[in-house]
């Protein structure tokens, strides 16, 4: 339970044996490369060396078409997966099977192929759709569409606003042109539809007349059929389209068994891309490559056997103290303080010479999460929900995590409940007294939220101070473990010494007329250590801000463990009001509904509420008084799938 340490690696090795290292170190899934843009800009370095070459640029495009394909199956042939189903296992051998890999890439470039044939289609028929849209005002006419003017007759076929009244527009073209004639297509909700004949001579006037009526001209071009003849014709084409569609559409709802290769070869393809990655972080010469990195130190032992099988020179040594805010950090837990990796790494990872907070944080946030939720029914169906995904899922590392989370702040939550009577609120009383109105059925508790309210709030007070102290006492421990005991006695201890000296004085203890003697002295020590490196007037400020700073601290972050009893209070609340809401129907089934839906709501926003309650009291209040932050999270070479699990092999 702590950081585990790591040794700082570097390699020389033959650039003939590159990628098979590269393929053993992966398996190995220890060794972190490095980046090395410092050497590249040092000039004796980079005079030797250049950036490694790969083919990241090829397998980004290989995943690119296995994902497009995997999407195209997800649309056409989905796989139907239980929410809580296992990853199917694979072993090593068959991740990194070639042949299947190329079958692979071969099925994915024919199901993109289908795919863009039949998008291809749709833009067609959609096309086919638009055209026979333009025909429909136009089918009553049986008249080429292509029809123009020809000796002394003049046509046009065009558009009028259907809120004109097409009688006026016929006496007015009449009146201006007498040798005309307008002939209606067809109406709708915006135009009418019409085909216009007049004598050469009266073209201009005829125009001018119905333009004052809002007429536009409309022109087909390359249709030398009428409207009925041009639609036909189009929907026959459509139909065609429409059945190569089908059949594309068939053929890929019957590719899903290309699936399973595919999400093979995604897999596949991520370990090369994550591979290749690292090759470009090396530094290549002639005939050899330089490999900077990091391993941690219990895999050291593996690492140098597989070394040791290569021709290459190596070295193994532990990181120098101005290096620490480099070294990749990587965890250490056991079974019951791993689950607290979920709120560090949301935070942020402890430096490399800091402390783990794991198992330091572990009670305080379980116990804190337990006491705001406080439910027997709420810690039940969080720990059946955590059982059922740990036992039938198979949850890799950070879900694994976040489970057994759940699971233990489940247990302390059914604790808490069972000490405040609470199940689902004052769910079984009511339900007893709807059953029997002469029912005086109460839950057994220790204590309940809404009749204990000033004991809760004493007692959240206490658990915050228990916590403050037990950071400063962390801090105390950690500084003088780093020979920094001087700063642990200005900065912490004088603090207890004066609430050590407070507590002396209300009890009347260990005084000298009316100054505790206690106190006096933690006062000394806070004068002195306060202003131990400050000069002249520096000094009363300093010792201002230290008093100021240090009892402004202390009461704003113990009351700030007074947000315990308030989400306590108001869950218990919440949940009485939807019971007392279902009650008031005077039947069980109504009561049992709104109850149910009313409590679903409510452990919803309580499972959130606590988690980022219980979250800010362990990062601000606790972790600020002991805390290093600012570590790297270790990201080894390794086999990281997406769809398969594989299973460890024995080395």
């Amino acid at each position: 339970m702590a950081i585990v340490k790591m040794k700082r690696l570097r390699v020389m090795a033959m650039e003939s044996d590159r990628d098979r290292l590269f393929d053993e170190l992966q398996r190995l899934g220890c060794v972190q490369v490095s980046e090395q843009t410092e050497k590249l800009t040092d000039p004796d370095w980079a005079a030797l060396v250049h950036r490694d070459e790969s083919a990241l640029a090829a397998s980004r495009d290989s995943l690119d078409a296995v994902t497009a394909a995997i999407s195209v199956l997800d649309r056409y042939a989905p796989q139907k997966t239980g929410l809580l189903s296992p990853l199917p296992l694979i072993g090593s051998g068959d991740l990194y099977d070639g042949e299947t890999l190329e079958k692979a890439l071969k099925s994915a470039e024919e199901l993109r192929s289908k795919d863009r044939s039949l998008g291809t289609i749709r833009d067609e028929i959609q096309k086919e759709q638009s055209f026979q849209k333009t025909m429909e005002p136009w089918l009553k006419l049986d008249i080429p569409l292509n029809t123009r003017p020809s000796g002394a007759l003049y046509t046009a076929f065009g558009m009028i606003p259907s809120g004109v009244d097409l009688e006026a527009v016929r006496r007015a073209l009449a009146e201006k042109a007498e040798a005309s004639s307008l002939e209606e297509a067809s109406t709708d909700s915006e135009m009418h539809y019409v085909f216009l004949m007049c004598h050469k001579a009266e073209q201009e006037d005829a125009l001018d007349a119905l333009k004052a009526f809002g007429f536009s001209p409309t022109v087909f071009r390359d249709i030398d059929v009428n409207a009925r003849e041009a639609w036909d014709a189009s929907q026959a084409r459509k139909k065609d389209l429409e059945g190569k569609r089908e059949a594309l559409e068939q053929e890929l709802t019957g590719q899903g068994s290309a699936r399973e290769p595919l999400e093979l070869a995604y897999d596949r393809l991520t370990q090369d891309i994550q591979k290749e990655t690292c090759k470009e972080r090396l530094l290549a010469m002639d005939r050899t490559f330089f490999l900077d990195g990091w391993v941690s130190e219990p895999d050291a032992d593996k690492l140098e056997n597989l070394l040791k099988t290569y021709d290459c020179a190596y070295e193994l040594r532990d990181p120098a103290e101005e290096e620490y805010p480099d070294v990749p950090i990587r965890l250490k837990n056991g079974p019951l303080t791993r689950c607290m990796n979920v709120v560090t790494e949301m935070y942020s990872l402890p430096a490399y010479d800091g402390l783990d907070p794991n198992p330091l944080m572990a009670p305080f946030f379980i116990l804190f999460f337990g006491m705001m939720m406080a439910d027997m029914a709420y810690g039940l169906l969080m720990i059946a929900a955590a059982l059922v995904v740990l036992k039938v899922k198979r949850p890799r590392e950070g879900t694994r995590n976040f489970m057994e989370l759940v699971l233990y702040c489940g247990i302390a939550t059914f604790v808490f409940g069972a000490l405040t009577g609470g199940f689902f609120g004052d769910f079984i009383p009511q339900l007893a007294k709807i059953i029997n109105p002469n029912s005086t059925f109460t839950m057994p508790a220790l204590f309940t939220p809404l009749n204990d309210t000033v004991a809760i709030l004493l007692g959240s007070l206490v658990l915050g101070a228990i916590q403050v102290f037990t950071g400063m006492a962390i801090s105390v421990v950690k500084k003088t473990m780093d020979g920094h005991f001087a700063d642990a006695l200005w900065d912490e201890i004088t603090w207890w010494v004066i609430l050590v000296g407070i507590g002396l004085a209300v009890l009347k203890i260990g005084t000298v007329g009316s100054f505790p003697l206690v106190l006096v002295l933690g006062c000394i020590m806070l004068a002195y250590g306060s202003t131990r490196n400050a000069k002249g007037f520096g000094k009363l400020a300093a010792f201002v801000a230290a008093v100021y700073n240090g009892v402004t601290g202390f009461f704003s972050d113990i009351l700030s463990y007074l947000r315990l009893m308030a989400l306590m209070l108001s869950g218990s609340v919440i949940a009485q009001v939807f019971n007392t809401l279902g009650a008031v129907f005077g039947s069980v089934v109504p009561f049992i509904l709104i109850s149910m839906v009313g409590n679903a709501m409510n452990l919803a926003l309580n499972l959130l509420g606590c988690y980022v309650h219980d979250l800010r009291l362990q990062c601000l209040e606790y972790f600020g008084r002991f805390y290093k932050e600012g570590g790297k999270p270790c990201e080894p070479l390794s086999i990281q799938t997406t769809y398969h699990d594989i299973i460890k092999e024995e080395p």
